[in-house]
């Protein structure tokens, strides 16, 4: 009886050391949320942006997607900017990100700190970002002087993210759907994203071009099932 018992301990034991829990391989997803540049143009305006996302997830903290995002970078004021500068860019972004949550270092605990932040992530990515001047003033009033630069251009782009998820379960207790909030850092290779192109004029680069975008969005997790050694579920 009491072997018998010893080893029953033993088996709760190591089950609740390995406890493993299932979770969806896909997630899509889709917010909006505002654009606000980082060139050479001082005055800076917010857009508007938007952004749809498909990730396969090889555990519930560690992703990999897709990302396309589409809205306006506005800078400048050519009445107030000494330069007499102002644009418009209707940008589309395509990207390849990988993200990763805390919740893939930390145990989670339910009704714990460590619970409410395992969906605090980083991640950066790679992509391409075509920008479409809709508006710019590149003559200089009173003068014969232009500015030089190119109305639609392609440059690569390297998005920076961080963010946090949280987590709702759907009546299996899986968890199936997410809010999200995210702020994304681009940095561009080139110099278009405000449609002057100062390295033509001077011959070497001016400073990096970047914009941000702050976005809201929900996400809805399906396909086939993983296994996670980590709690990842609401019984």
């Amino acid at each position: 009886m009491k072997a018998a018992l010893t080893f029953t301990f033993m088996l709760m034991l190591t089950s609740a050391l390995f406890a493993q829990s299932n979770f969806y391989r896909l997630s899509a997803g889709a917010g909006a949320g505002l654009t606000r540049p980082l060139t050479e143009v001082p005055q800076r305006d917010f857009g508007l942006g938007g952004y749809g996302a498909l990730d396969y997830l090889f555990t519930p903290f560690l992703s990999l997607g897709l990302e396309l995002q589409k809205g306006e970078i506005n800078g400048g004021d050519y009445t107030t900017d000494p330069q007499q500068r102002q644009f418009v860019n209707s940008y589309t972004s395509f990207s390849l990100n990988g993200k990763i949550s805390l919740g893939q270092i930390i145990d989670n605990n339910y009704n714990s700190l460590s619970n409410n932040l395992r969906g605090l992530y980083i991640g950066a990515g790679m992509g391409l970002i075509q920008n479409s001047t809709e508006f710019i003033t590149r003559d200089i009033i009173n003068t014969d002087s232009v500015y030089v630069g190119l109305n639609k251009t392609k440059d690569i782009n390297f998005p920076l993210n961080l963010g946090i998820n949280f987590y709702f379960a759907d009546r299996e207790g899986f968890y199936r759907y997410v809010l999200n909030f995210n702020y994304q850092g681009n940095i561009t290779l080139g110099e278009n994203l405000d449609g002057y192109d100062d390295s033509r004029v001077t011959f070497r680069g001016g400073k990096t071009d970047i914009y941000t975008f702050l976005s809201v969005g929900l996400k809805y997790q399906f396909g086939g099932m993983g296994l996670s050694r980590k709690t990842f579920r609401r019984y």
